[in-house]
Parts: structure tokens; sequence; C-alpha cells
């Protein structure tokens, strides 16, 4: 055999070797196109199946597939449902090999089994069924927005009203079956503490106004659209007063008298939910659930005592630069009735107020975000049939980006609104708090729309939270009151972690939870009360905040400490934003390697 032989011999092995790659190479490729394509119609499905069982979420997202849809989500059936969804998806996500995914899919697969866990986790526990309805969180609160007409439910074609009776029907199925799980919750030792009971009732009695325009479900009629026929008019005008005097006035009617009566003579005198049955065990779980953690109550209970002296130090110093002469409780009460900041007289210039904070600090957004919502945003005065005992709040804009965003601010008395918390206000619950973290997440092509609607407080809250300590950065605090109003929200959430543990794992009372906040805190005694018995309607929800911020700031100083000069706050917002909602220990793992590969 020759040379040219022996090298014709082996640039066919060559050869050879190579195609085998190449062919190895596609069939891996087609192997993990396939898997990717498997792993997005799970993930679709989920997303789908997801809407069936939870129809008023795809009309908040802006579907309007189910806007004719409310579904018992108090029977058995749809418990069984539910139940089974969380199960098959977990059994069927666990299938998919980590290795075969990519780092986006991990995520998801992960967030997936994480969403299935702790829902399972819950249906060991009665709360759910027993406690249907308080005065600050449940569906009954939902479905008054949408029946005023100017929240998510459309009110612009004649289907979108026949769709508003269709879902009507089926709510009041839900208000008398909310009634009965409640009757069978009293007898298991399930009831709401009294104070909660005497907050709900009028709010139940404010849908029995016989007076249909003052209704608050008869809204959409006083609101047709011009295109509307006058027998399309007249027609609907009819089948909404016989829907309101006929189905919403007895069914509340009926709940109002049963929860006025026997319900409160029942009524709790003890605060937390550990005086329930199984309680200690479901506070745990909220624990979990809200701060996608593994911290106890104790621990949490130190951290909170640790920041509330913390940030009293830094109050002190406000104080001072101030000239105030008295203690630190003097100076709160100072701020919580000083009339130079109770400036307006009317909801609109508190609203105007609110806008002015917002073209302050745009010029510096750019600076600090990358990337900016679409989506647009506005600001409203909360509906006055909940505004009583609401919080600000920031309700999300459509997926599509067609609704905007809102957030609500209640204005009971404008002459008696104080002003000196509303720059970090606005920061927590507009932007770039609540409408970046959950538009750009909207808006985000890469991630699945299961991960679109997500919320995590603690990562959610968190984050709105960590918004707030960006003021002087973004041009704003420049009155120290406005710098004190920060210290104070900031106050308000570490607060939060000693009385919402002292009072669902340490026997606090109402009272006594009310007292530590007056007497360390700027906020006003009402609406202490209220954060109070907000707390007591949902354990456990109000330990996120503190916990999410604590963890980003975490976060950020690690990277610009690793980092050094290579650190971009542009770049590390996206990388916490990026991804939308996940359990804060998915967020850590996130930024690790980020730092890592930035190095």
């Amino acid at each position: 055999m020759n040379s040219k032989q022996i090298v014709a011999i082996l640039l066919t092995v060559v050869l050879f070797a190579a195609c085998k790659n190449e062919t190895e190479e596609k069939t891996d490729a087609k192997i993990n196109n396939n898997v990717s394509a498997d792993f997005s119609t799970l993930l679709d499905n989920y997303y789908e199946d997801g809407l069936k069982l939870n129809p008023l979420s795809a009309t908040f997202s802006g579907d309007t597939r189910y806007n004719d849809s409310f579904p018992n989500i108090l029977s058995d059936e749809y418990v069984a449902q539910l139940k089974n969804y969380y199960t098959s998806y977990k059994n069927e996500v666990s299938k998919f090999n980590d290795e075969d995914l990519n780092e986006t899919e991990k995520m998801s697969k992960d967030v997936l089994l994480w969403e299935c866990n702790i829902n399972l986790d819950e249906f060991s526990f009665k709360n759910s069924l027993y406690f249907p309805i308080n005065q600050m969180w449940t569906v009954n609160l939902v479905m008054g927005q949408l029946a005023s007409g100017s929240s998510a439910q459309p009110f612009k074609t004649v289907e979108d009203y026949t769709n508003w009776l269709k879902r009507v029907d089926q709510y009041v199925v839900w208000l008398h079956t909310a009634e009965a799980r409640m009757k069978e919750g009293m007898a298991a030792g399930y009831v709401l503490p009294k104070s909660l009971i005497v907050k709900v009732t009028p709010q139940l009695k404010a849908m029995t106004e016989p007076n249909l325009d003052k209704n608050l479900f008869y809204s959409p009629v006083k609101n047709f659209p011009d295109s509307f026929s006058e027998i399309q008019k007249k027609e609907l005008t009819k089948a909404y007063s016989k829907m309101v005097s006929g189905k919403i006035i007895p069914a509340y009617q009926s709940l109002y008298d049963f929860m006025a009566g026997d319900y409160l003579k029942a009524g709790r005198t003890t605060t937390g939910i550990a005086d329930t049955p199984n309680g200690e065990a479901y506070y745990n779980h909220q624990i979990k659930k809200y701060t996608t953690t593994e911290m106890n109550a104790d621990e949490i209970h130190q951290l909170g005592l640790s920041e509330v002296a913390r940030i009293s130090s830094e109050m002190e110093k406000v104080k001072e630069q101030i000239g105030f002469k008295g203690d630190l409780k003097a100076f709160f009460n100072f701020v919580r009735t000083n009339k130079e900041l109770m400036p307006y007289n009317e909801p609109q210039q508190i609203i105007d107020h609110f806008y002015a904070i917002y073209d302050t600090m745009k010029p510096k957004l750019e600076l600090l975000f990358d990337k900016k919502p679409k989506t647009a945003f506005e600001v409203k005065q909360t509906e006055k049939f909940r505004e009583n005992s609401a919080s600000a709040e920031y309700n999300p804009g459509s997926l599509d980006g067609t609704r905007p965003g809102i957030f609500y601010v209640p204005i009971p008395n404008a002459s008696k609104y104080n002003i000196y918390s509303d720059e970090s206000l606005f920061l927590h619950e507009a932007i770039p708090g609540h409408h970046y973290q959950i538009s750009l997440t909207q808006e985000n092509d890469e991630l699945p729309m299961f991960r679109k609607t997500l919320f995590y407080s603690g990562y959610g809250e968190g984050w709105a939270l960590y918004s707030e300590s960006l003021g002087k950065e973004l041009g704003l605090y420049t009155d120290p009151y406005q710098y004190f109003g920060m210290l104070g929200a900031e106050m308000h959430r570490a607060v939060r972690l000693v009385v919402d543990t002292g009072m669902h794992a340490k026997g606090w009372t109402r009272e006594q939870a009310i007292q530590y906040c007056l007497e360390n805190e700027a906020e006003p005694e009402a609406g202490i009360i209220s954060e109070i018995e907000r707390y007591m309607a949902n354990p456990g929800q109000a330990l996120a905040y503190k916990i999410g911020q604590l963890k980003i700031l975490e976060l950020r100083h690690k990277a610009e400490k690793e980092l050094g000069d290579k650190f971009k706050i542009g770049q590390f917002h996206n990388q916490v934003l990026e991804t939308g909602c996940i359990p804060l220990k998915l967020l850590e793992s996130k930024i690790d390697k980020w730092i890592t590969d930035s190095k």
C-alpha cells in the first residue's frame, strides 16, 4: 500500500467521522427541538387549563374568552378539579430532565414545580373554604370592582353586557355557597374575629341598595355605549333591573343578615390564626407561600425587631434635621397631624400630585433602567364602596397592553389626606415598582404565558419595596418629610414582621399590635387599625415585603462588590426583572450565575 492509498484511507475515515458527528449533532438537535416543543406545549396547556379554572384571571389579563364564566370555587367538585390540575401537571413536568432544557426552560420547570407543590400543600387546610369572605381580599370585593364598569370587565358591546349577566348568575351561586361554607366553618371552629366581621357587614349592606340608580351592580346600565340601539338599551335595562332586584339584592341581604347576626355572635374575640383548628401549621405554610423562603416565625420576628431599631436611628437623624425637639413618638404625632402636609381639598388635586412626582423622576429613570414598559398607567381614586377599608394598590394592565395599569389611591377625605409619604408610595405601587415589574413581565415574549401572570409576594412586593430605596437616585426625597416618609414606609414593613408574627405565632392581641405600631411608626391611628385588621385577615402576606426587599438589596450589594467597575445598575435591574415573579431562592441562584458569568 503506497502513501497515496494510506492518505486516501485516512481521509475517508476522517470524512466518515465528521459525517457521523454531524449526523449525531443533527439527531441531538432534533431530539432537543422535540423536547423543547413538548415542554412548551405542556406549559401552554398548564396556562390554558388554569384560565378555565380561574376565569377572573383571564379577564384581568385582557383575555375575553371566559368573561361569562364564574366557577363555584367553594364547591367540592371544583376543589377536586383544582387538586387534580396541580397533581397531574406536577407529574408531567417532573418527567423532563434538566439536561434536555435550556436555562429559561429549567427556570420554568422549577417555577412550575414550586407552584404545584405550594398549592397542593394548601389542600390540607380548610381556611380557603371556611373563610371565603373578609373585609380586604376576597372575591366579592373583586366582583364589586368589575360591577362598577370601570375595571377589567369590558362593557363595550351587547355581548359584553350579556356576558356579565351570565357571570353574575354563577356569582350568586357562589354567594349562597359562601354563606353555607361559613356556617360549616362555625360548627368546626373556623370563624373570623369580631373586629373583622363588623368591617365586612357594611360592604355587604351597600349592595342591598334598593334604588337601582345607586346600586353598584346597576352601573353598566348608566353608561351604555352610543352605538347601542334604543331597543338594545331597553332590553338590557330590563335584564339588569331584574338581575339586581331579583338576584343580587336578595343574595347579599341573606349574607348580610347571617354575618351581622349569628356569625357576629359567634365571632372570635381572639386575634391570631393560631386560635383556629390547625392554625399553627397553616401559618407556617402561609409564611413559606408568601416569603418563598424556609424562614420560621421566630426568625422573622427577630429580624423585624432589628430592622425597627435600625430604621428608628435613621428617623432620629431626620427629626434632628427638621429641628423637632420632642422624642420620636412625639415627632410621629407631629407628622401625622401637621396641616402643612395636608394641602389639598379635592381628590383630583391628590391625583395630580402623583403625576407631578412622576414628572420629577422621569429624567433619571433611563440612568437606572435599560428597559421601560410599553403598557400605559393611570392614577385613580379607589371606588367609594371599598375606599374606607382599602390600601393604595396597583392593578395590572392587560397582557396585550391595551388596558393600562392602574394605581388606586383611597381618598376618603381629601382635606385630611397627608402627603408626607407619597413619593415612596408612588415608587412602590407605580413606577418603577409594580408597574415596571408586572408590565415588563407581561411584555417579555421569551416567557411562557403562565409565568406572565404569576405573582409571588416575596419577589413582587420585595421589588416594590426595593424600588422605594431608589428615590434619591431618581431625584426624589429632597424634602426631608418625603425622605422621612420613605423611612416611615420601610418602618411600616419592618413593623409588619413583628406584629404579624406576634399576632399569629406569639399570642399578641389586636390591641397589642395596634399599640406597637403607634409607638414605632407615623401612620395615623385609623390607618394602623385598618392595616392590623388586614394582617389578621391574611396571615403571612405582610411578611413578604421586607423579606423580599432585603434579599434584593443583598444581591445588589453582592454584585457591586464582586463586579466592581463592571457593575452596571441597569443590567442588574434587567436581571432581576426579566424573569418575572419567581421564588427568592431561584432569583438568588440566577443573580449568582450572572455575577460569575460577568466576571
